[in-house]
């Protein structure tokens, strides 16, 4: 089915064909109709498929009549991450190209005024995450009166990561007659149940089977030890072994880990980079600009990265930590093999992370293959070598030490003892631990045991030194 059999606009299909698409993907080819047609709609597909597309390409179309009031957007797209947001911002960019249409991005990590500026010039289409939308609502500077098209991209994400909240507030603040789309990867039952209040009559697309790894990516599965430091080294012998690497993505559980694994990526000589959501938003852009461009062949990121990105050609997907939702594992590897490139997905598991796999597992409804390159064993630790030998560093005082000197002296003549000098005599002990001829000095044989631990070196696995 050809682009002109959607009913999109002369405009639209022009900006489409400059972009050298000739035939819609699945998703798109079934969703767009019923958008033109103003139905609610619920659109599953695994990413890489198009949703973006499937919902900007008829929003275009139906945007070509009318104008936006100042602080009154016409149209709405809720996005859980900023680059998701910044993404679709592009995509308007590319598709809107014979379009006069004011689009406005509000998302964190950028200053209120230059959205303000946008906001009160007027925006047809308002794309922004849920906090900084609040934010500009509660300050005064935006009225959702007059939204027409409401879209929740990536609804599981948003729902079922803390975003409940702020959706329900927003979908009270819209009109109750909007259109609403809801566009997502996975659509858990219990996620699905929360739709019912957010849509009327929703058309349900589903053009493949929930929770399907595209067929497009070679997954596999390979053991490693719980220490991070070794982790780490099986990690660095599967990216040294992975054939045709272009470029990867690392994904790890925490941010923490990121910082981490990144520095020791670069001490072993690594092109790499970090992406977590503590970076500010510029660094954020900067680095994902970098890994496209493919100045960055490693980038080693948290799940920030793991939810529609438009990156086409990364080659393979590592997960250094298996991830504790199995949705996500769907999420990641679905980074590689997007628009028919085949890609490679390898995922590290410890013994710990067993229990993880199994959830994947099931979800996927087959095993994960096991890595056909398996790192290498440690080596053996080697023999210890009998140190020279070297004189025992004295716990005793300093009293004591010049006592043991003097002992060691050679011996002088001897000189009339004083009667001072028989005052100082040292005291004899009754017999018992001790010998009764022998000066007992401080604490003597009885030293507490705390005194006489050893001191521990600094650990150096958290840092990424190795």
């Amino acid at each position: 089915m050809p682009f002109t059999d959607l009913g999109l606009s002369e405009k639209v299909l022009a900006a489409v064909k400059a972009t050298g698409y000739t035939e819609p993907t699945p998703i798109q080819a079934e969703a767009i109709p019923h958008v033109m047609a103003a139905r609610d709609l619920i659109g599953i597909a695994q990413t890489g498929t198009g949703k973006t597309a499937g919902f900007v390409l008829p929003m275009l179309s139906r945007l070509e009549r009318g104008r936006a009031r100042a602080r009154m957007p016409r149209t709405l797209i809720l996005e859980p991450t900023r680059e998701l947001a910044a993404q679709v911002e592009e995509s308007f960019t590319v598709y809107g190209q014979n379009h006069r249409l004011t689009v406005a991005l509000l998302i964190g990590g950028v200053s209120f005024d230059e959205q303000n500026k946008k906001l009160d010039r007027g925006a047809d289409v308002l794309i922004a995450t849920p906090g900084r939308l609040l934010d500009h609502f509660e300050r005064g500077r935006l009225l959702l009166t007059g939204v027409e098209i409401l879209v929740i991209d990536e609804a599981d994400r948003m729902l079922d990561m803390g975003f409940i909240p702020d959706i329900e507030r927003i979908c009270k603040l819209v009109p109750f007659t909007r259109q609403t789309l809801f566009f997502s990867a996975t659509m858990p039952p219990e996620i699905q149940k929360l739709t019912g209040q957010f849509l009327q009559n929703p058309v349900r697309v589903e053009v493949q089977q929930q929770n399907k790894a595209a067929e497009t990516v070679a997954q596999s599965l390979a053991s490693a030890p719980s220490t991070p430091k070794e982790k780490r080294a099986v990690l660095r012998h599967q990216i040294n072994a992975a054939q045709n690497l272009a470029n990867a993505i690392v994904f790890c559980n925490r941010k923490r880990d990121v910082t981490i694994l990144e520095r020791s990526l670069k001490r072993h000589g690594f092109n790499v980079g970090a992406l977590h959501g503590d970076l500010d938003q510029h660094q954020r852009m900067a680095t994902l600009a970098r890994f496209r461009n493919g100045e960055i062949t490693l980038l080693v990121a948290s799940d920030v990265a793991a939810r529609g990105l438009d990156i086409p050609a990364v080659s393979h997907v590592f997960n250094f930590d298996v991830p504790t939702h199995a949705e996500d594992y769907i999420h990641r590897i679905g980074r590689t093999g997007r628009a028919g490139r085949s890609g490679s997905a390898i995922t590290l598991a410890t013994p710990n992370e067993r229990k993880y796999v199994a959830s994947i597992e099931k979800l996927l409804g087959r095993p994960i293959p096991a890595a056909d390159d398996a790192a290498p064993e440690p080596a053996p630790a080697a023999e210890p070598v009998a140190p020279e030998a070297k004189p025992a560093k004295s716990r005793r005082r300093r009293g004591e030490r010049k006592k043991a000197s003097a002992a060691e002296a050679p011996p002088q003549e001897a000189a009339p003892k004083s009667a001072s000098a028989k005052s100082k005599a040292p005291v004899k002990r009754k017999p018992g631990k001790h010998k009764a001829d022998q000066e007992v000095v401080g604490l003597g044989d009885h030293v507490p045991n705390f005194l006489l631990r050893p001191v521990r070196r600094a650990n150096r696995v958290a840092d990424g030194s190795d």
